[in-house]
């Protein structure tokens, strides 16, 4: 009885180890059932064209490089990476960074949750951030800030990540062309010019800037026309100018090769206008004048173009300021080998500071006329709103234009979400308020 009481107990025993060893292995494998697969980003949005130092625009030049944000030793800097989503769902981002002085923390935020980030790798390595929701398409950003480091910077973060079921549509930002993509998209109002009126020799126009609309890197170009352009801009902080340029027939974006006869000739220019040339965007005679405009009231434009002497054309550009209660001469060009009046008359918005490009900006532009060689009158009331390469390649989406309360408009720049397709016409009510101009007592 005893030699069987001993193998039942045997047998127990044998039975409970099995169970504590299937037992074992089972969790084993929950365990390993339970492992997270690597995230998958399908989307790297480089940061060299897609970000931004917001709170400190002088940091952007030492920091924001073409491949990577580099140079990162302010603690307070905070970078900002724009892209637009055009698919609600799950938002998963992750960073490419690499640490090469040590160890740092630096800080992503994105809405209103932050995350803390360990970077230590001297290569360039995937780190994820978070997994958020979007509940709607449109711009998003994140942001990241330094936090501490045991060297000498942050780090270098090369792209932004982006994976989840928001990839399932279209994700928009800036692949190439970082200069242009950081400077954003260029808006245009293209006129609609009846052809019953002939040769036009005045172009007529009236610029509005609403009150903080007045950005730094602003050009808001009233008078546009075939050979060149006349508007106002906002240099700095400290100095806006009234710009009147006219392109040279020889295409060059260098003024110093332009041969002699292909040169633009100054007749006469304004009190207090500079002169000179200017180049990069095509070349030619350039005059401009310092001036204090102010937003929120409305500037005046009148340009005058017609044949010259030798197979040449002149323009001649007059400002109105309403502080001033006058027009004013800005300058006489004189532009070889072409017999023209005036064509293609035009308006446009665009952004010439790169670290301005994360900052919206529009203007108004109304009462547009036309006045031909036997000086009639005509209104225009039809444009055609177009945009630049960077829009319609969908580098940057934050543009409008088109028409309210009566007057046409632009915008651009600042990652709004309220987007007009381009190549749309607008017409606007006439006003009937014919300017009343002596031309013969102009400046």
């Amino acid at each position: 009885m005893s030699k069987i009481y001993t193998q039942i107990s045997l047998l127990f025993a044998f039975v409970t180890i099995l169970l504590i060893v299937s037992c074992s292995c089972s969790k084993d494998s929950d365990k390993e059932d339970e492992k997270v697969d690597p995230i998958q980003y399908s989307i790297s949005v480089p940061m060299g064209g897609n970000s931004w130092i917001v709170n400190d625009a002088t940091l952007n030049k030492s920091m924001i490089a073409d491949d990577a944000v580099k140079n990162w030793t302010d603690e307070n800097a905070v970078i900002r990476t724009w892209f637009r989503l055009e698919k609600a769902g799950t938002l998963q981002i992750g960073v490419k960074a690499r640490q090469s002085s040590g160890e740092s923390t630096v800080r992503f935020s994105f809405g209103s949750e932050s995350t803390e980030v360990k970077l230590n790798a001297s290569s360039f390595s995937t780190i994820d951030v978070g997994t958020y929701t979007i509940e709607e398409p449109g711009y998003y950003y994140i942001d990241v800030k330094g936090l501490d480091k045991s060297g000498n910077n942050f780090g270098e973060l090369s792209h932004i990540l982006i994976g989840g079921d928001v990839t399932g549509g279209d994700v928009f930002y800036v692949k190439d062309d970082f200069y242009w993509g950081r400077r954003g998209p260029s808006v245009h109002l293209g006129y609609q010019v009846p052809e019953s009126i002939g040769d036009v020799e005045w172009f007529y126009n009236e610029i509005t800037v609403p009150e903080g609309e007045d950005v730094v890197g602003s050009y808001f170009m009233a008078n546009g026309f075939g050979e060149g352009y006349f508007g106002i801009q906002v240099n700095s902080s400290a100095e806006r100018r009234i710009l009147f340029s006219v392109w040279s027939p020889y295409q060059t974006d260098d003024p110093n090769s332009i041969p002699d006869e292909d040169k633009i000739k100054l007749l006469k220019k304004g009190e207090g206008v500079n002169t000179g040339e200017f180049g990069n965007e095509g070349s030619g005679g350039q005059s401009y004048k310092i001036y204090n405009w102010k937003a929120g009231s409305t500037y005046k434009f009148l340009l005058k173009g017609h044949p010259s002497e030798n197979n040449s054309t002149d323009y001649t550009a007059y400002f109105y300021a309403p502080e001033k209660d006058k027009w004013e001469l800005i300058a006489s060009f004189r532009r070889p080998k072409t017999t023209t009046y005036i064509t293609r008359p035009h308006s446009f918005l665009e952004n010439f500071i790169t670290e301005m490009g994360t900052i919206s900006r529009k203007a108004y532009y109304s009462n547009q006329w036309l006045v031909d060689t036997n000086e009639n009158w005509h209104e225009l009331t039809g444009v055609k709103f177009t945009a630049d390469a960077t829009a319609r390649k969908d580098a940057r989406r934050d543009y409008a234009g088109g028409v309210e309360n009566g007057k046409f408009y632009l915008k651009n720049c600042g990652f709004f979400n309220e987007r007009v397709p381009y190549d749309t016409e607008y017409t606007r009510e006439k006003t009937q308020t014919q300017p009343i101009i002596d031309f013969s007592t102009l400046p």
